[in-house]
Parts: C-alpha cells; sequence; structure tokens
C-alpha cells in the first residue's frame, strides 16, 4: 500500500490550497508596494499643489513665496496654489502641514522664526527637526528697524540714548512672539542695555498698518516690504540687521557698524513638506525649485526687494535647520528672552 502523503506537506488538498493562497496574496501585496510607490513618484505631479505660507497677507513671505510659486508650477506643469495661514508667528500654518498628506501635495514656506527660534521659547504641536522634510532654501534676507516719523530720533544712536532716557516709553513691532524679528529687538535690548516694549502681531501686514498709523513706535520687518514706506517717507529707517547693507537700502547702515559692533539677526526662507515624503519625490521638488529660482525675473525681483536667492540641496537646508536652532537657543538662554502677550 503506498505510503501516506500529508496534504500540507505535498501543497494538495484544503491545508495546502490555504497555505498556497495566503503566499499568493503575500507576494502579490509585496510586489503592489514595490511598484506603487516608484509609479506614484514617476507621476508626480499629476494635480495642483497646495504651499502654505504662514504669514498673513502682504508680508515679506508673500514678496518671496508667491513669485517662487508661480515659477513653480511652470516647471512642474500643475499650479501651485498659495493660502497664507497666519498665527502664532507661524506655528499655526506650519502644525497645519505637519497633519497633510505626505505625498508631495502640500509644501510649507518655512522661515528661522517657527522652524528654529520658536522651540527655543515653549514646546509646539511639531518638531521642526522631525515633523517635516525639508526641501530647499530659497532666500535669506535681513531686517531693518524702522520709526514712525514722530519718533524723535533720526539715528540709531539717537534712538539708544532717548531708549536708555526713557525707559519702557518705546515700543517695538513684530510679526509674531518667537519670530526672528521678536528676537532681533530683544536682543537689541539686551546689547544696548534698553527696555523697548514689545508688541506682537499676526503678520508684517497688520503690523505695518499700526507703525504707519503711528499706534506703535519702532518695528523690525523685513526689508522687502519697507522699501516704499521708506522711500515716500512714511518710515524713516534707522538700520539694518545684517553684518552689510542692504542692496535695496545701500544708505542705511547696519546697526553693529553705527551703534552695536557684532549685533546681527537674519532670516532664511525655505520649503517643506510632511515628514515621510518620499525621497524621489523630495528631489523632484528640490530641483523644481532651483529650476525656478534660476529665473532672472525671479532673482531680480529677489535680491531689488532685500532677499538673497538661495538654492540648495534638502540635505544643506536641513543641515541649516539645525545649526541655526543650536545659534538661536543659545541666545535665548544668555539673553533671558521672554514670550510677550502670550
Amino acid at each position: 500500500m503506498p505510503h501516506a502523503t500529508s496534504p500540507r506537506a505535498s501543497g494538495d488538498g484544503v491545508g495546502g490550497t490555504i497555505q498556497l493562497r495566503a503566499t499568493a496574496a503575500a507576494l502579490a501585496t509585496a510586489l503592489g508596494a514595490f511598484f506603487i510607490a516608484p509609479t506614484a513618484a514617476q507621476s508626480f505631479p499629476n494635480r495642483a499643489l497646495r504651499l502654505v505660507i504662514p504669514f498673513a497677507p502682504g508680508g515679506t513671505a508673500d514678496i518671496i513665496g508667491r513669485p517662487l510659486a508661480q515659477k513653480m508650477s511652470a516647471v512642474l506643469g500643475q499650479p501651485v496654489v498659495v493660502e497664507n495661514r497666519g498665527g502664532a508667528g507661524g506655528a499655526v500654518g506650519a502644525a497645519s502641514v505637519v497633519v497633510a498628506s505626505p505625498d508631495g501635495y502640500t509644501l510649507l514656506l518655512g522661515v528661522n522664526g517657527f522652524l528654529t527660534i520658536l522651540p527655543g521659547f515653549a514646546k509646539l504641536a511639531y518638531d521642526p527637526l522631525t515633523d517635516f522634510a525639508p526641501i530647499a532654501t530659497v532666500a535669506s534676507s535681513q531686517f531693518v528697524l524702522v520709526a514712525h516719523p514722530a519718533v524723535p530720533a533720526q539715528t540709531m544712536k539717537a534712538l539708544l540714548a532717548l531708549a536708555k532716557a526713557q525707559p519702557a516709553r518705546l515700543s517695538f513691532a513684530s510679526t509674531g512672539n518667537g519670530t526672528v524679528n521678536h528676537v532681533a529687538g530683544e536682543l537689541l535690548n539686551s546689547m544696548a542695555g534698553i527696555r523697548l516694549t514689545h508688541i506682537p502681531y499676526k503678520g508684517t501686514g497688520p503690523m505695518m498698518l499700526d507703525l504707519l498709523a503711528g499706534h506703535v513706535d519702532l518695528g523690525f520687518t523685513g526689508v522687502s516690504s519697507v522699501v516704499p514706506y521708506i522711500q515716500s517717507g512714511k518710515i524713516k529707517a534707522l538700520g539694518v540687521t545684517g553684518n552689510a547693507r542692504s542692496v535695496a537700502l545701500p544708505s542705511v547702515p547696519t546697526i553693529a557698524e553705527v551703534a552695536l559692533p557684532g549685533y546681527e539677526a537674519t532670516s532664511f526662507w525655505g520649503l517643506l513638506a510632511p515628514a515621510k515624503t518620499p525621497a524621489d519625490i523630495v528631489r523632484k521638488l528640490n530641483a523644481a525649485a532651483i529650476d525656478a529660482l534660476k529665473n532672472t525675473e525671479l532673482r531680480d525681483a529677489y535680491i531689488r526687494q532685500g532677499n538673497e536667492p538661495a538654492a540648495d540641496s534638502a540635505e544643506a537646508f536641513a543641515a541649516l535647520i539645525q545649526n541655526d536652532t543650536i545659534k538661536w537657543a543659545r541666545v535665548i538662554k544668555s539673553t533671558g528672552i521672554r514670550l510677550d502677550n502670550q
């Protein structure tokens, strides 16, 4: 009598059939996962993208982000739709991108204010070092300290003398708690031994409205957003915050050269996506951003408005975020800066 063979061992019968089906299903799933990801990356983008600008309309973020979105639209062959979502110095818009699908269709225009400075003050709804996929740096810029014409000081030295003589009388506006221009003002307070009262706003637009109306005395703002007001005499420029004069305001000295040697507060802007965005898609977006920034019209517009075009790898942008985080954490700790009007 022939030797009986186990159905499971031979692959025949019910047990063998179930096992073979399970194996086939697992193989199909694995192969599907293998082929789906490359297909998604290869077809990207096949619909409109969304660029979240985490500040109110009308400020430096718009000046940098909107023309970049237009040029990237041309490169990618799909619309890049801008959405302004201001609040909490950029943290509200940033948090909305963190929870978006990591498919490359939702992007964030990031600035070091909420990426590297705000985390030094408080725990946020996101971790800038782990919750985003850096794509590329797109621009760097410095700030200009401007004053309403009613402020009785025409130079930085005169302003510091006035602030020392009348502590807490003068106020300075920023685009929000924990932003770069907030820290720029507090660093000035610390280095000069003065006390300017901080008034935070939800973006450059609202801040400029109050500054032009005289509801606040001073403001640290991006050069690009105030050149017309300075040229018309509606506000006056006292000093820029970088280590060299701005191309857009060559007659305005740096604060370091005329009043406080060593003073510097600058910002960078870059594109990010939610963490876990596929590397192939990040590379496509990086290439699109770099290609867009080669456009002479865009570069000239940036430079004219006091911003320096920048384009690098995703890895270089990630390193910049990390290094800037360390720098500003040291400043926050050494100066004892606190968040006001929370």
